[in-house]
């Protein structure tokens, strides 16, 4: 039996190679966070949640990249674990918002320094003007490919 003839793709497997860079970095962080018994979803709530406060889960799950049935479960264990507070919406008793709670401050301070390390780590091995290079990069992709999806490119 002969091959099925190949398929003409001649462009090289993106989304796979963003797959492997992110898990080239996620991988340095990895250890810290399961140092201190914190998952990757509940880092990025939780750094969300720090950097510009408290927030209803349907923006948490649009900052985060989470999908909503998978919040729901993790704001639930995070909520036991005393890391999120959960408070009714003024005038809406069917919505909440999402803040962080003094432990999860805590443990935020506790980890950001060696999370800045690695960060630094990484820029020390990619160099400042690589590393700089990528984040502009990405954000252009980011903003670009999201205005095409959104109908802002015209085909």
């Amino acid at each position: 039996m002969s091959a099925p003839p190949a398929v003409p793709i001649r462009h090289r497997n993106l989304p796979l190679l963003l797959l492997h860079a992110r898990e080239a970095v996620l991988s340095r962080f990895r250890p810290i966070l399961n140092a201190h018994g914190l998952t990757e979803q509940q880092w990025r709530i939780i750094r969300a949640l720090l950097e510009l406060g408290p927030r209803e889960p349907r923006q948490i799950v649009d900052l985060c990249g989470i999908s909503s049935p998978s919040l729901a479960g993790i704001l639930s264990r995070m909520a036991d674990l005393g890391l999120i507070a959960k408070t009714p919406v003024d005038g809406d008793q069917r919505r909440v918002r999402i803040s962080l709670t003094t432990k999860s401050r805590s443990l935020a301070r506790r980890i950001a320094p060696q999370i800045e390390s690695t960060y630094a780590d990484i820029e020390a091995v990619l160099g400042r003007e690589f590393t700089d290079a990528t984040y502009r990069a990405l954000d252009a992709m980011i903003s670009r490919l999201g205005q095409a999806t959104n109908g802002g490119l015209a085909e």
